[in-house]
């Protein structure tokens, strides 16, 4: 692994790419996947179960759980929320795991809201804020709440 990683990082993952940087005071899980030449900022979470792609941008404050793939050429914004579960609750028993796709080359801007199972398509952007429930195509620029093409 060729990876600048801060020391304030916790990093159990051995899967990271090549050129990829991880800033301060992050938390990478076993066997998260993060591509080369990555840029994860300062208090982000990774979780075991996400997988990233190459050349992906994650400014600071997100947490990129279990299920979610961020593919090549992504960009993040500071403190999007991710969810993987459509009804979440204490010890739930009935938890099932909504896996989220961003694809290639799409950008989400600040602050955004991306609800459990939604895809992302590729070249698509999601403006700052925007709370997204349900799929967006490839190439479409959403905003809103909820988030709606313009």
């Amino acid at each position: 692994m060729n990876a600048t990683i801060h020391p304030t990082t916790d990093c159990q993952s051995q899967l990271i790419g090549e050129g990829t940087t991880i800033w301060q005071f992050c938390v990478i899980l076993a066997n998260a996947v993060i591509g080369k030449d990555c840029n994860i900022n300062a208090h982000c979470l990774i979780e075991g179960g996400a997988v990233i792609g190459d050349r992906v941008t994650i400014k600071s404050g997100n947490y990129i759980w279990n299920g979610i793939t961020l593919e090549d050429d992504v960009f993040v914004g500071p403190n999007v929320t991710f969810t993987n579960d459509k009804y979440p609750k204490s010890k739930n028993k009935n938890f099932a795991l909504l896996k989220t796709t961003v694809k290639k080359g799409a950008s989400i801007g600040g602050g955004a809201v991306i609800l459990p199972g939604i895809t992302i398509g590729a070249g698509a952007v999601v403006g700052a804020g925007s709370v997204v429930t349900k799929d967006v195509p490839d190439g479409i620029t959403v905003i809103g709440n909820p988030a709606k093409s313009i």
